[in-house]
């Protein structure tokens, strides 16, 4: 009876947009008018098909939703940190969507101070975000920042933490984020352009003076940059950054001298990224300075900062990826990437002796977590695996002995790891190089084609998914769901190289990757295209964009969230947000080449009359990064075109933007949405 309802239909009004002596006719370019009440009255008409054909569902959608929450510990708090003094904490209570903020005084057990209690401060909004919590070096005040739209823009403000007053100091349009000079009264932080909402401005302001008088101490005029602002582990260097997608530039002032001038590091040199720790009278930098396309380690004197000085501390590899280095007094902390996998490397300064931690699998994520202390022993790091819950472990790096001092729970008596297998697998890629992919399923799952399969990638900016578990993931797989992570070239799983091969002119060995693992996917028994289905998110989105263009009958059914699918005319219109940051990522269509390349794969410029999956795409009203009307022109368009009767829904968070909802729980029922449409799917094919 669902199918017999009628979808909506956006009328249609020519809009020609000529570049390069190209005409391309769109159609539904009028729905980017945000106040536009018919742009309005038809998203509701989308979430109300939604609604409509999916109330079949929603005893599927409440269970779903009961059962995910019911793993949670709804009491549950994160393992403190000692920071200047305090231990601090973020504490969940029973029932409540948002966090509370604390410390304690020298000692664990001391009495708890709440600083923050997002629950009170989130009243009266429909979404509500604290972020950027800063504290003053003498402990008694915090910088905080508060988003309520869900547009990433930050209303920063300024609590003292012995009176519980908040001050009058109110800045808006920021990132929300910053730095406190040595002084405990002076505060620099990042500001962004009421338009494009690019991160491009950094100003000075001292306590209790009126923001309007706020001294703009940097302006980033390059638009393909943003800027931001932080303070070395040392805690003797405010450190102003400026980067883009393939370079950086960093500026540093002496924190005791917060009214002193910024100089620049080293001058920025296009295709060279740098980022910078402190340590004792010497700079280490980790770059891809002299052809390290996997990045090596340099030093140089705090006086002598510009790049002809630097020197080689640890050499380039081939093989291994450098991605991080973590200081202490006695012993400094790599995170390398080699193969694929994360590896943590503990070096002693003084010997030189070194030693990687012990990880057993293929199918896990290690991280250095928060060690925000100098002279200390402990490292504390992150492990997780497709089949573990996550860890948080202190290691002392002197007598190699560990403590768990946190497994997350899975609560409702059902989880047992042995109960679940991971592995990971080589797909063959059409151009002959193999793609890696990580699976997860229940030991009882079927492995002979029968089986459904959800396959996620991402694949841009040389962003890696790991390897994670998910305590939500469980009800896919308890219900004979196969999971599997496809690590496609324009992420950085197997290094640098990887990313460079999928992005700007490479950028469809990213879609082609994805679907060549469908395939071997298929032909290895896992899955058959008859339970295949596919998911992915921003860029994700776009990568599920192209694969419905490209191979739409390999996929029974397609997620894309906030999809990012109308790139020519993104890429086009230097005033949305991040547009010409992303240039390199991209490309920049101003030039025929980029543009030509673009057009053969921007999924909302290559809809035709074909047979479609069944689709799901979900969006926020106020998503800054993908804007709206993306997906509502790409679902527009796609209902224009269908030759088929498969499910094509839209649902719009009219309260939301990029991430989703706020609150824990209301960021599970969308994932209960996601579940309930494929396991609704599944349900009408067995």
């Amino acid at each position: 009876m669902q199918r017999e309802l009628k979808a909506p239909s956006a009328k249609k009004i020519e809009k020609r947009l000529i570049k390069h002596n190209d005409v391309r006719i769109d159609d539904y370019y009028w729905l980017n008018e945000r106040e536009n009440p018919e742009v309005i009255a038809f998203l509701e008409q989308e979430n109300a098909y939604y609604e409509a054909m999916t109330s079949h569902t929603q005893e599927l959608k409440d269970s779903l939703f009961l059962e995910m929450k019911s793993r949670i510990k709804e009491d549950d708090s994160s393992v403190p940190y000692k920071f200047n003094g305090y231990w601090y904490a973020t504490r969940y209570e029973v029932g409540k969507e948002y966090p509370i903020f604390t410390r304690r005084f020298e000692k664990e057990d001391a009495e708890e101070e709440i600083m923050f209690n997002c629950n009170l401060m989130a009243e009266g909004f429909d979404y509500f975000n604290l972020g950027g919590l800063s504290v003053s070096p003498n402990n008694e005040l915090a910088a905080f920042g508060v988003d309520t739209v869900s547009r990433r823009q930050y209303t920063l403000q300024i609590k003292n933490l012995r009176t519980q007053e908040i001050y009058g100091d109110k800045i808006e349009n920021t990132t929300g984020s910053a730095v406190w000079a040595n002084d405990n009264k002076t505060l620099f932080y990042t500001k962004k352009d009421p338009v494009t909402l690019r991160s491009n401005n950094i100003y000075r302001h001292v306590l209790g003076t009126p923001a309007e008088e706020d001294e703009l101490v940097f302006h980033e005029e390059d638009e393909t940059f943003t800027t931001f602002v932080y303070k070395t582990k040392s805690k003797e260097f405010i450190v102003i950054g400026s980067s883009s997608t393939l370079t950086t530039e960093f500026q540093i002032l002496r924190a005791d001298d917060p009214n002193g001038q910024f100089h620049v590091f080293s001058k920025r040199i296009r295709g060279m990224e740098y980022s910078l720790t402190h340590y004792e009278d010497n700079f280490y930098i980790l770059t891809n300075m002299e052809g390290a396309t996997n990045f090596k380690l340099m030093t140089t004197p705090e006086d002598k900062t510009e790049s002809e000085n630097w020197v080689d501390f640890i050499q380039h590899r081939e093989d291994v990826l450098l991605e991080d280095i973590e200081m202490f007094n006695e012993y400094y902390v790599l995170s390398e990437r080699e193969n694929g996998l994360n590896k943590l490397k503990i070096v002693r300064w003084d010997t030189g002796e070194s030693y990687y931690l012990p990880f057993d699998n293929e199918t896990y994520t290690a991280y250095v977590g928060t060690n925000p202390d100098f002279d200390t022993e402990i490292l504390r790091y992150g492990y997780n695996s497709m089949t573990t819950p996550s860890s948080i472990i202190d290691f002392n790096m002197r007598t190699r002995e560990k403590e768990i001092k946190k497994e997350q729970e899975v609560l409702g008596g059902k989880f047992n790891k042995e109960n679940y297998i991971s592995q990971r697998i080589w797909a063959p890629a059409r151009d002959g190089k193999k793609v890696p992919i990580s699976l997860v399923y229940h030991k009882n799952t079927k492995l002979d084609g029968s089986s459904p399969l959800l396959q996620y990638a991402y694949g841009s900016y040389g962003h890696t998914i790991d390897p994670y578990f998910s305590t939500v993931r469980l009800s896919l797989l308890d219900r004979g769901f196969v999971y599997a992570i496809a690590h496609v070239r324009g992420g950085e799983y197997l290094g640098r190289k990887w990313y460079e091969e999928g992005r700007l002119l490479n950028k469809m060995h990213t879609f082609t990757d994805f679907i060549d693992c469908s395939k071997f996917l298929i032909e290895k028994k896992y899955t058959s295209p008859e339970h295949l289905y596919a998911s992915g998110g921003s860029a994700g989105g776009l990568l599920m964009g192209a694969i419905v263009n490209l191979c739409p009958e390999i996929y029974h059914g397609v997620i894309a969230a906030v999809p990012f699918v109308d790139v020519l005319t993104t890429m086009l219109d230097d005033t949305i947000p991040l547009t010409t940051g992303e240039y390199d990522e991209w490309g920049n269509p101003n030039e025929k080449e980029y543009y030509d390349y673009m057009k053969s794969y921007s999924p909302y410029d290559n809809v035709t009359r074909q047979l479609q999956p069944n689709m799901l795409v979900i969006t926020g009203f106020h998503d800054s990064q993908v804007q709206y009307f993306e997906p509502a022109k790409w679902v527009a368009k796609l209902r224009a075109h269908k030759m088929d009767k498969n499910l094509l829904l839209f649902n719009i968070n009219m309260d939301a933007g990029h991430g989703g909802a706020s609150g824990r729980f209301e960021s599970l029922k969308e994932v209960a949405k996601e579940y309930a449409f494929l396991l609704d799917l599944e349900h009408k094919i067995r």
